[in-house]
């Protein structure tokens, strides 16, 4: 009977984290995401495995990496100034080549990152963490280096005397 009661307590808190969290996830506006957003580092994986990290600068350019469906090889990637603004009430990409301007909602999830999903399509979403690639530097271990031996300190052999 104890156990149970612990099983029922242990799964009610964790509903109660759960939901707490859910709870925490702000929608931002389009000026609040702005000024949360550019000139910060993000990683960022997608629903469907795209991968990478990139910085939104505050003329609405992007420089990062991406690594499409998690497959392939990383990529660098860039986009001029004005690809992202604020149209009205919604942050949106300006592409050349597609047929639609993409909108998004922005969801603050903590204060170090957020969900950007696709407007009206809340399943095509990516969750972005911002990074400090200052702090990365420090905290890496340093790989180990290679035994080496001192050429310089080595004697050769010597060859023995003929009267020998």
């Amino acid at each position: 009977m104890l156990r149970r009661v612990a099983v029922v307590c242990t799964c009610v808190v964790a509903v109660g984290i759960f939901a707490t969290s859910l709870a925490l996830a702000e929608d931002l506006s389009p000026e609040q995401a702005r000024a949360f957003v550019v000139g910060k580092l993000f990683s960022y994986t997608c629903f469907e495995g795209t991968a990478g990290s990139g910085r939104i600068f505050a003329d609405g350019s992007v420089v990062g990496t991406v690594k499409f469906r998690g497959q392939g090889e990383t990529r660098f990637a860039t986009l001029p100034p004005g690809t992202i603004k604020v149209d009205g009430t919604s942050m949106c990409a300006h592409l050349s080549g597609l047929p639609i301007t993409p909108c998004f909602r922005v969801q603050k999830l903590s204060y170090r990152s957020f969900r950007g999903s696709v407007a009206g399509l809340g399943f095509a979403y990516c969750d972005f963490y911002q990074r400090n690639p200052r702090t990365e530097l420090l905290t890496k271990r340093a790989e180990p280096r290679p035994a080496v031996t001192p050429i310089a300190n080595s004697r050769p052999l010597l060859r023995p005397s003929l009267a020998e």
